[in-house]
């Protein structure tokens, strides 16, 4: 059968996230760049839509094509080896230590960022003929997303912090549940349609993900937001990863791996004995 029970593909995710942590500097590097651009280019055609349309539903359903495409090629986000690489330590493999994950997850956020911000580029000079014009329509929707995202939050101080610290928690719950829907069928379009749901509601539900803020807010610099990259960092990208990390270690990976890679024993079947139920028998007459 095409599909893998969760007995079986908690090991997938154990094994991913060893592999990752022992993958050269070079590798990481290119799977994080090319995972970043990939995805930055997806927001950027799902906001296309959303101009063009006036559908922002359009824009959320097909905005995924570009997160199936990176998964599939073995690229790599923060978010999702936020999920996989603790658990190969969780699970003591050898060779895994505290230093290899952390390790990883830098290289990973480099590389992203990197992708991010040279599609960010690229869509820059597109949207204003090569800086020799105002941006379009779809530069001038860019440029202002970031400025709700970041001094909209600022405005609300501690509580404006908190709700995008549970965004960001949110959207990693999403997005790392469809990395692990990638491992639950063998079939490309079984892992295709796995990965597009939670990917779709995160997106739709406006919920923060890391990656895909490396590319709107630098592109929002770039296009005339009035924001500052410092507002973006201590404002969205900060809270964004910590939120991401929270969320998709505790609420996907942890969770699985508690209940089944690590299966509590079952409780003792108590089966009542023939005199025990003819003794109740006799008691109702």
């Amino acid at each position: 059968m095409d599909y893998v029970a969760p007995s079986d593909f908690i090991k997938k995710m154990i094994d991913a996230g060893e592999a990752k942590i022992f993958m050269s500097t070079r590798d990481t590097l290119i799977r994080a760049f090319m995972a970043g651009a990939i995805l930055a280019l997806s927001a950027a055609f799902a906001i296309t839509i959303t101009v063009q349309t006036g559908q922002p539903l359009l824009g959320a359903v097909l905005f995924p094509v570009g997160f199936c495409l990176l998964y599939l090629m073995g690229f790599d986000l923060l978010t999702g080896v936020f999920t996989l690489v603790p658990l190969a330590l969780i699970d003591k493999r050898p060779g895994v230590t505290l230093m290899g994950v952390l390790r990883n997850w830098g290289l990973v956020f480099i590389g992203n960022f990197a992708g991010a911000l040279t599609v960010a580029l690229m869509m820059a000079v597109i949207v204003t003929f090569g800086f020799s014009q105002a941006p379009d329509a779809v530069g001038e929707k860019i440029g202002h997303i970031g400025e709700g995202r970041t001094l909209g939050y600022a405005a609300h101080g501690a509580a404006g912090m908190l709700t995008l610290f549970i965004r960001g928690v949110l959207c990693n719950w999403m997005v790392s549940t469809g990395v692990v829907a990638a491992l639950m069928s063998n079939s490309v379009s079984g892992k295709v349609i796995g990965m597009w749901m939670p990917i779709m509601l995160f997106f739709y539900m406006g919920f923060e993900h890391s990656i895909v803020n490396m590319f709107l807010f630098p592109s929002g610099i770039l296009l005339g937001g009035n924001f500052s990259f410092l507002d973006y960092m201590i404002w969205n990208e900060i809270p964004t990863v910590v939120g991401n990390l929270v969320g998709g270690l505790t609420f996907v990976g942890l969770t699985l791996y508690a209940t089944h890679g690590r299966t509590a024993p079952s409780r003792e079947k108590v089966v009542p004995l023939q005199r025990d139920i003819d003794a109740s028998a006799v008691a109702a007459e």
